[in-house]
């Protein structure tokens, strides 16, 4: 029979290694589904990662779709590295985005240019928030942290579909179930002029310069790491875990907070029901994928955003149904997880005694 041996020390290029090696997995692992599906794989596949990078349009695209999935990979990345499991990304990414664009809505007859500034606190406060729900069950009743924020998903989607069908629905929209659109204060400005690259790209490069910086050359950073490593030391070294766990969820809750609110006032320029996308739940991968290092996240977000681009590209080029990208997405965390086991562990057949 087989059994897994741990390693006594896991090979350093090999762990960084497996991120590439599993992306090859799973472009080979797609063409065998795409073929199955029967659609031509290469092509398919030349659709997904290379198309995009000749047309200008998908390449602004691609800051769009990366932007969110930075930030919130950013704030998962911390937690998951001291064994904080923040799951709910996604309901704290809409209730950013509801939070942001409430405010947008409330000086929507007084514009400025504080409007921006303030809508982004309001987003990252609203984010924090909701991700304090989990922190503190975890803390005071040690409730299970991923099942809580887990399920607090569900509970934002239906207040965003509450508000914007109530006290938020524009007035002159015909009863549809969304806002008016924002005034030109509460849009964020472009990057790029023609494009719908705004400057929530630099807010995301900016989240990986103090990502990096928090985790290399500050006590919180190190903090982090202990925690992670061995938790029994850091208790007798005097941190408190249940500072750890509120900080820990309190950023990964306002980075996806604010990247809401750059959602709702870039790319949407609305409230809408259908704001939930799946970005905080793509992030889980894009953290994984980056191995929970800044710089890491910084090219694995541009991959997935790609996969997301040129998923697109696919369902409109070669009516390539969207269930089957989502499982082309999936794959790649599979095969991230899988050959993470085998770097950490090595495979042996034994003898079964009878």
């Amino acid at each position: 029979m087989l059994r897994l041996e741990l390693r006594k020390e896991p090979s350093k290029v090999m762990v960084w290694l497996t991120p590439i090696l599993a992306v090859v997995m799973t472009m080979l692992a797609g063409m065998l589904l795409f073929r199955q599906l029967g659609y031509d794989p290469i092509e398919t596949i030349r659709l997904i990662f290379v198309q995009p990078f000749f047309d200008p349009y998908s390449r602004s695209e691609l800051l769009v779709k990366g932007t969110p999935l930075v930030l919130i990979a950013m704030g998962l990345s911390l937690g998951f590295r001291a064994g904080v499991w923040n799951i709910g990304a996604e309901g704290q990414f809409i209730i950013g985005g509801l939070c942001g664009g409430a405010m947008g809505l409330a000086f929507y007859d007084v514009p400025g240019l504080w409007l921006l500034p303030l809508m982004a606190v309001a987003g990252a406060a609203g984010g924090f928030a909701w991700a304090m729900i989990p922190a503190v069950l975890k803390i005071k009743f040690n409730a299970n942290e991923i099942l809580v924020s887990l399920m607090l998903v569900y509970v934002a989607e239906l207040l965003l579909s509450a508000m914007v069908s109530g006290p938020l629905r524009d007035p002159d929209g015909f009863n549809f179930p969304e806002s008016r659109l924002f005034h030109d204060s509460a849009i964020l400005p472009l990057l790029i002029s023609g494009t719908r690259a705004h400057v929530g790209v630099l807010v995301a490069l900016g989240a990986v310069v103090i990502g990096y910086v928090l985790l290399q050359r500050h006590m919180f950073g190190y903090q982090i790491k202990l925690f992670g490593q061995a938790p029994r030391a850091a208790k007798f070294a005097g941190f408190s875990q249940g500072r750890l766990i509120a900080m820990c969820l309190g950023i990964s809750g306002a980075l996806a907070g604010l990247a809401g609110m750059f959602e709702t006032s870039g790319p949407v320029g609305q409230l809408v029901p259908s704001l939930p996308v799946g970005y905080g739940f793509t992030a889980i991968i894009v953290a994984f994928l980056g191995r929970l290092h800044p710089i890491g996240i910084l090219f694995a977000g541009a991959v997935m955003a790609l996969t997301y681009i040129g998923g697109e590209a696919a369902q409109i080029g070669m009516n390539l149904p969207a269930a089957a990208i989502n499982v082309f997405q999936g794959m790649l965390l599979f095969f991230l997880l899988g050959m993470d086991i085998l770097v950490n562990y090595r495979v042996r057949l034994s003898r079964r005694v009878a």
